[in-house]
């Protein structure tokens, strides 16, 4: 089965000079799938002149005249640039003319521009950024919200969790992930009113068998592997992830410095090295790019706007294999199986700008 891809070429700091380069890598790496670089014609073109690529059987490029910077707000995005990369990539899933889409645009942006176009799925009420971290385990955990929804309710909380847990059984084929409340402690009578809501529902879902869930986890259980899924709002999401990135860096920077810092620390690092690459690879913050806007209908990924081509291939990896799972479909289900249909499906572009809340400006890098 071919799997069809478009790609926002200009979305990101760094546009077509890194988009176009990581779609012919991906296209080397996997023969059933095809690409549509979405973006301004000539800048593409020249890109992919850069490349010795003329022509592509499998690729194909498509014209948009407009595009979203990075710093443009929502309202632009969404009612000035009806013709912007953004936009034509969405509306490309819309159609049916591919099963996925892959941006590095301006997150509050994507997702605005995302749910005007697609809608939701049935029953849930607000999409979520949902991105994955390396935990001791050598796995993945998935963790959502990253910073699409600041103030949540119960039910709210409450439909991540079905979303992530279609996610991760479609994606990492486990029919019952556990899944796990971010909260202040263990115990159930700690955390806010919502968070305990939010339990109470969860285990009403667990207590019929519908949902596999641990109970509530800390902060660092993310890291330990202890659940397949962590639920959060879309503050605490960022926060943690920010942090997360930021002693990533900070760890780096001072072992490189430790290790340069006399000629014995220089001999036990090039006796070491064998480890520390793997080590470095393991926890390569590339690896973990592409965050999925779960609970629309159709499949968009979120790239780190920063990112390079080696991480925005794997952004491209991510959506490859939702499509493949056929993991929209899988959602759908889950929900329908566990939620009353509602009207949220209905979206004006009043209540999309609105839905895109400040905070999903602050770049959710999936580190």
């Amino acid at each position: 089965m071919t799997i069809k891809i478009s790609i926002d070429c200009m979305g990101g700091d760094h546009g077509p000079s890194v988009t176009v380069p990581a779609a012919i890598a991906f296209l080397e790496r996997e023969p059933d799938a095809e690409l549509v670089l979405v973006g301004l014609e000539d800048a593409i073109l020249a890109e992919l002149k850069k490349h010795k690529i003329a022509a592509h059987p499998r690729l194909s490029v498509r014209h948009a005249s407009e595009v979203v910077t990075m710093d443009d707000p929502v309202e632009v995005a969404l009612r000035r640039k009806k013709d912007s990369s953004m936009r034509v990539a969405i509306g490309l899933v819309k159609d049916g003319g591919v099963q996925a889409c892959v941006s590095a645009g301006n997150t509050g942006a994507l997702m605005a521009v995302s749910r005007y176009v697609l809608k939701t799925i049935a029953g849930i009420e607000r999409p979520a950024i949902c991105g994955i971290l390396p935990n001791q385990k050598n796995g993945p955990t998935y963790m959502l919200d990253l910073g699409a929804n600041v103030d949540c309710k119960p039910q709210h909380l409450h439909q991540f969790a079905i979303m992530g847990a279609a996610l991760v059984s479609a994606i990492e084929g486990k029919p019952r992930p556990t899944i796990g409340l971010l909260n202040v402690g263990e115990e159930t009578i700690k955390g806010n009113d919502v968070v305990k809501q939010t339990g109470e529902l969860l285990r009403a879902d667990s207590a019929r068998g519908v949902l596999n869930f641990y109970g509530n986890v800390e902060g660092n259980d993310i890291f330990e592997g202890t659940t397949d899924i962590v639920v959060c709002d879309g503050f605490v999401g960022n926060v943690t992830l920010k942090a997360a990135e930021g002693m990533g860096r900070l760890v780096k920077s001072g072992l490189t410095a430790e290790f340069k810092s006399n000629f014995l620390s220089m001999l036990g690092a090039l006796l070491a090295r064998k480890a520390i690459k793997s080590f470095s690879a393991r926890m390569n913050p590339s690896r973990y790019n592409g965050a999925s806007l779960l609970g629309l209908r159709g499949l968009v990924f979120k790239s780190h706007g920063g990112a390079d081509a080696y991480s925005f291939e794997w952004a491209i990896r991510r959506a490859y294999g939702a499509a493949k799972y056929d993991v929209l479909s899988r959602i759908s289900k889950t929900i329908e199986d566990l939620m009353p249909t509602t009207d949220s499906a209905i979206l004006p572009a009043q209540d999309a700008i609105a839905s895109a809340n400040p905070a999903s400006n602050n770049e959710p890098k999936t580190a």
